[in-house]
């Protein structure tokens, strides 16, 4: 089992182009042995977003703190601390804190072989 405080995971810049002031810690990842799922939590600084980006895996996040935008279904949308939102495979999406604060969210991905 693993039991840590959020804050306990080291905190990464996500270095991806179209990233910007965008952290990432890696809650439970395949190095705790974590066979199916893997959960990260993304911390976005006031006016920072992830990039545009697809790919062949679906995201399940949750946001915990902030406002902003994301995109999907080509289309662009508010979100706020409380959301839930889906992503499903080979869609479009980005997340970003264009709202005036930094925003904070859960992202649940199945493992990748």
């Amino acid at each position: 089992m693993k039991h840590v405080h959020y804050d306990e995971v080291e905190s990464q810049p996500v270095e991806v182009p179209g990233a910007e002031k965008c952290r990432i810690r890696w809650l439970i990842a395949e190095a705790d042995g974590a066979p199916n799922f893997c959960m990260r939590r993304f911390d976005l600084e006031a006016g920072g977003r992830t990039p545009k980006h697809t790919h062949p895996w679906e995201h399940e996040v949750y946001v915990l703190e902030g406002e902003g935008t994301v995109l999907g279904n080509g289309r662009e949308n508010a979100f706020r601390a409380g959301d839930v939102v889906y992503v499903p495979p080979d869609e479009e999406h980005f997340f970003a804190a264009d709202r005036g604060g930094p925003v904070a969210f859960l992202c649940l991905i199945p493992r990748q072989e």
